[in-house]
């Protein structure tokens, strides 16, 4: 039986186990053996690692895709992968990588120094023949990149402007995944939809709306995989999701909605969790309306519950965040800072001080997204705490990737707030792409909310530059302090991860980094 054939056939068991989910007498269908079913929260944008931005997408690319470091298995510390060694010079700005010897992409084409060249030219060299296949939005992890040189074969050097703290992190990161640039040539535009990689798994299909299908690349470097195919069907709704695993439709959930945890409790099913940096957070538009005011950005912070949010409406999978920094990255963390407490009798003095009352205020909202938990409802209970001290909130919902569309190019003449989830790699990561000047979305950021602070700016810059750790969690405890008090956005949650698998499927673990990482799980 081919591929397709099997897969397809895994779809059909698919659609009647929902059939059967939602018919008056429940009943379940099994998947395929050695096809591992994924419910994903939403169809990928591209699958093209220097053009995707969501962890939605970069749950399928992990496992097509390798980079020259990977982040050891149950932490976020780089180890080798098609890179085998590296040394860096003196002074922090020479990285030389020494190469995995007969590794190729899926296409048949050799993975070597030049293929390592042409992925970083690519992305950021603007004269580079393939640069237009982007956009590149996460190129800001390597703007230090001021060269990249081939010495031979099997060996490639990063020259960079100055010493960069999260670099070899930033190389584990989706970002850093290596394409092969036979299959960039071939297909150009278009090669996002015709993946090719090194990774355990080689790209089979995508059907619009209804599956990516990965199956098995036989002869990995690392060892081939154990499961025959992998097929990723975009579940938007989450109790649509939660029946189908229920009916056994999908052999893995990624993020359960907290009210369906409780069903997931028997022998039947196992219920994974695993701490990580998120931050759940709403972007306020500080160049316009009523949050130009920092008043009114405060009132904001303590009109809203976010206890009662992270108890009643998350079922307590998460905890109130304090500030932009998520306390996982413990070493950078700020431990003095509290979060906003709920006080609308506080926001209520701030509003009447700014003169803002009754201020109008339009809310983007998210039907689902990469780690937004359950935006609908948060959305939901931020509009009924805002309106409680006197805005008018007018909620407009949208489809991930259209929101993602609405959002990212951001929110000046549009929207004065939206909701948004960050997670990520590095303290650096979030604060540098999302709350610097230079990040604002015309300059190719993603600060929606157009914030600026000089002494931001300069702690972010200082702290990426600074080779001493202890050095730079001093920047980042002390830029926490200040955006905290800025508050350019409402600091709402931090979410401890979760997923449900079946009891036909072994070896599974989740992530700090978020990612699923699949060859070595199993399926009976």
């Amino acid at each position: 039986m081919t591929l397709f054939k099997l897969t397809r056939r895994a779809m059909l068991a698919a659609g009647a186990a929902t059939a059967m989910a939602l018919s008056p007498i429940m009943a379940t269908a099994q998947t395929p053996p050695g096809v591992l079913i994924v419910g994903q929260i939403a169809e990928p944008k591209a699958l093209d690692p220097a053009a995707v931005t969501a962890v939605n997408d970069f749950r399928i690319l992990m496992n097509v895709y390798d980079g020259l470091v990977r982040y050891k298995d149950g932490t976020l510390e780089v180890e080798p992968s098609l890179a085998t060694a590296w040394e860096i010079s003196e002074d922090g700005t020479v990285y030389t990588f020494t190469l995995r010897e007969g590794v190729t992409f899926h296409d048949g084409s050799a993975f070597d120094a030049e293929a390592v060249k042409f992925n970083f030219d690519r992305m950021l060299d603007e004269s580079h023949p393939y640069h237009n296949t982007g956009p590149f939005p996460l190129a800001f992890f390597f703007s230090a990149v001021e060269s990249v040189d081939v010495i031979d074969p099997l060996t490639v050097q990063f020259t960079l402007n100055a010493p960069y703290a999260p670099f070899l992190s930033n190389l584990a990161y989706p970002t850093g995944l290596i394409v092969s640039p036979a299959a960039v040539a071939e297909h150009g535009t278009d090669f996002g939809r015709n993946p090719s990689g090194t990774g355990p798994f080689k790209f089979a299909e995508w059907r619009s709306k209804e599956a990516v299908v990965v199956e098995k690349n036989v002869g990995y470097w690392d060892g081939d995989a154990k499961l025959d195919a992998v097929v990723f069907r975009p579940i938007t709704d989450a109790n649509t999701r939660t029946a189908e695993m229920l009916a056994g439709g999908i052999d893995l959930m990624v993020e359960v909605p907290p009210v369906a945890l409780s069903e997931f409790q028997d022998d039947t099913y196992t219920v994974h969790e695993q701490a990580g940096p998120h931050v759940w957070f709403l972007i306020l538009n500080a160049k316009e309306g009523p949050f130009a005011d920092k008043r009114i950005r405060q009132a904001a912070n303590y009109a809203i519950n976010k206890s009662a949010i992270v108890n009643d409406v998350l079922e307590g999978t998460a905890a109130v965040a304090a500030g932009p920094t998520p306390p996982a990255f413990a070493w950078a963390y700020n431990e003095t800072l509290e979060p906003y407490p709920y006080d609308p009798a506080k926001a209520k003095e701030l509003i009447a001080e700014a003169g803002a009352e009754g201020a109008e205020l339009t809310f983007y909202v998210t039907e689902g997204g990469s780690g937004m938990l359950d935006p609908v409802a948060m959305g939901t209970a931020i509009q009924a705490d805002l309106e409680a001290v006197g805005f008018d909130v007018k909620i407009e919902t949208y489809e991930w990737n259209t929101f993602l569309g609405e959002v990212n190019p951001g929110l000046e003449g549009k929207a004065d707030m939206a909701e948004m989830a960050w997670m990520t790699n590095d303290p650096d990561t979030l604060p540098f792409l999302a709350l610097r000047t230079e990040a604002w979305p015309d300059k190719g950021g993603f600060n929606s909310g157009y914030y600026s602070n000089p002494k931001v700016d300069e702690l972010l810059e200082a702290a990426r530059v600074a080779t001493d750790q202890d050095e730079r969690a001093a920047l980042y405890q002390e830029m926490q302090t200040i955006v905290q008090e800025d508050a350019p956005w409402v600091f709402v949650a931090n979410w401890k991860q979760n997923a449900v698998t079946s009891d036909r499927v072994s070896d599974f673990a989740l992530q700090p980094s978020f990612f699923l990482l699949l060859d070595d799980v199993a399926k009976n």
